[in-house]
């Protein structure tokens, strides 16, 4: 199985293919990128293991597969979101700066699927969805599909 032995379990074509889609710009994927690619093999920041383990340090029990608007947006969530987003300031880039983010981790964009957040929240989330196997669902829904 893949993701027991890494990228050595693929085998050479399928670790070429990885490496290759891996080295494609973000941009080369549109807005398809988490179902282009295994989401256990994307990264989507340098700092992906720091943001990760102080995100489950700090969030142990918030659910990401199906969030909702008081996880971000109660001022007892706002009082622990900040000192996890300001501890990024300087290492991402515009990590206050707003972006759309989904609710539920099953479902594409919507205006019913999607809160504001910040940059740094947003990674947050998404890779502990993708570390946690949660965008497996999509990835393997729109492989399914073509």
């Amino acid at each position: 199985m893949a993701s027991d032995n890494g990228l050595a379990a693929l085998g050479v074509e399928g670790a070429s293919a990885a490496a290759h889609a891996l080295s494609l710009p973000a941009e080369a994927y549109g807005n398809d990128l988490i179902s282009s690619v295994d989401p256990k093999f994307l990264k989507l920041t340098k700092l992906d293991d720091k943001i990760y383990s102080s995100f489950r340090e700090t969030f142990k029990e918030l659910d990401v597969k199906q969030l909702k608007e008081d996880d971000l947006k109660s001022d007892e969530a706002k009082e622990r979101w900040r000192p996890f987003c300001n501890q990024f300031e300087g290492l991402v880039e515009d990590f206050n700066y707003g972006t759309l983010l989904r609710l539920d981790c099953e479902k594409d964009y919507s205006e019913e699927n999607t809160i504001f957040a910040t940059r740094v929240q947003f990674f947050a989330v998404e890779i502990a969805r993708n570390r946690e196997g949660y965008n497996d669902v999509v990835f393997t829904s729109k492989r399914s599909k073509s």
